[in-house]
């Protein structure tokens, strides 16, 4: 770091000197770290690219549709662009998806009948698959409101999967296996494209017909391959994370074999219509842009959470991953064990974001979720995971989890603010 760039967060940000100077220190031992994420990196920028030359790109493909949106190009291209992304049959990418919470619900919705039992192998899914799956109540038009059943199994506490709990939980019922690839509200690893390989691998060799889906959320270019690469029949995620490359304005997609992405989409759509419609109202072009940057966007982000990682462990907390462990999400959890320094934490992310820097963060009742939620999201677009925020479900041991940030100088940042922030409340002692 520059004389000149300390000097400037010392007194135009007001960070504490001595912050400032444990940053700097822990920027030159992540800096190895940092050079394999750049190879993915490149790696990946060069798969879009070429996806989109095989696709013969063009401006065309940035047209507005309205009303039904019959014979849109652009959205058949968008499809195909990423079906060569993912290196699968099929995908559906459309901006009225509008979560991956909702692109994970079409693949379940789509795919599952009644009398089927969908079984997930990473313990209880995200928060938000709660009220879906209908595993603590029946909501209305929950799975278990169409006699749909559901089953899980945890991972051990090494963080792999229990083969012996999978082998004895798959029946005849069996129609779909869930893998969530990123941690959620969990304190645990992400899974490795090895150990999803692996995991489906197994679940084939039990029942070669049973549908494996992995939850992609977070995951999108944190390696040179991608699930649907590795096994899996159909992965799902939000287009304002990772793939949106936080030029999306909104969106989802679905991505995998084409029998079940079209489930999805008469899911999404309609039977009988599925991908054949849908307006994409002008904002084709900048769901091609956002997937272009996306690579660059992503390992920015993955900087930011080493980064991260790296500065907490050195403050003694304790994080997961490790700064130097290899990652599947852009995720960094952080554990506090305190409610106060939890959402002092969250105040200090959104103090140093670009977008409502000035409001301060409180814990609400979030919809779909049981806890209360405290979000630091100042970004350009709404809830963009990929840009830099910090949520966490206000409950013991109160563990906060960053991800995002647009460019890595931005993340560090964010990150200064929320240690100056616990700093000003005598919740860490430098």
């Amino acid at each position: 770091m520059h004389n000149i760039t300390k000097d400037y967060l010392i007194n135009n940000f007001n960070i504490d000197n001595r912050i400032v100077s444990l940053a700097q220190r822990c920027e030159e031992e992540v800096k190895s770290q940092f050079s394999f994420i750049e190879e993915i990196r490149e790696y990946n920028q060069y798969k879009v690219l070429d996806s989109m030359h095989k696709n013969r790109l063009s401006d065309i493909h940035f047209n507005y549709s309205t009303g039904y949106g019959y014979g849109d190009i652009g959205r058949e291209t968008l499809d195909k662009v990423y079906s060569d992304v993912f290196q699968c049959e099929d995908a559906l990418v459309r901006p009225n998806i509008v979560s991956g919470t909702h692109a994970l619900s079409l693949c379940l919705y789509g795919i599952l009948r009644p009398g089927d039992e969908l079984l997930a192998i990473t313990g209880k899914p995200y928060d938000t698959l709660d009220n879906i799956i209908g595993i603590n109540n029946l909501i209305s038009g929950s799975l278990r409101d169409y006699n749909i059943t559901y089953r899980q199994v945890d991972l051990l506490k090494n963080g792999s999967f229990d083969y012996d709990g999978i082998k004895n939980s798959i029946n005849p019922k069996t129609r779909l296996v869930l893998i969530q690839r990123s941690t959620g509200y969990a304190w645990r690893k992400s899974l490795s494209l090895k150990e999803i390989e692996e995991g489906i691998s197994f679940v084939k060799s039990l029942n070669s017909e049973i549908c494996c889906m992995v939850d992609n959320c977070y995951g999108e270019f944190l390696d040179f391959y991608e699930p649907t690469q590795k096994g899996a029949d159909i992965i799902a995620g939000s287009l304002i994370k990772n793939p949106g490359g936080s030029i999306a304005p909104t969106g989802g997609y679905v991505a995998g074999k084409g029998k079940y992405v079209e489930m999805a989409a008469d899911r999404l759509i309609a039977p009988g219509i599925g991908k054949e419609c849908g307006a994409t109202l002008g904002i084709t072009r900048l769901l091609f842009q956002g997937l272009f940057l996306a690579p660059h966007v992503v390992s920015e982000a993955v900087k930011g959470a080493v980064f991260c990682s790296k500065i907490f462990s050195a403050l003694g907390y304790e994080v997961n991953p490790s700064f130097d462990s290899s990652r599947s999400d852009i995720i960094q959890a952080i554990k506090f064990h305190d409610r106060k320094a939890l959402i002092s934490f969250c105040r200090g992310i959104q103090a140093g974001s670009p977008v409502d820097s000035f409001v301060s963060p409180e814990p609400w009742d979030m919809p779909g979720y049981s806890d209360q939620v405290i979000m630091a999201s100042g970004g350009f677009v709404q809830g963009a995971s990929i840009e830099l925020s910090a949520d966490a479900p206000v409950r013991p041991p109160y563990i906060a989890y960053l991800q995002g940030g647009i460019t890595y100088d931005h993340a560090k940042i964010g990150i200064l603010f929320a240690i100056q922030e616990l700093l000003k409340e005598n919740l860490i002692v430098l």
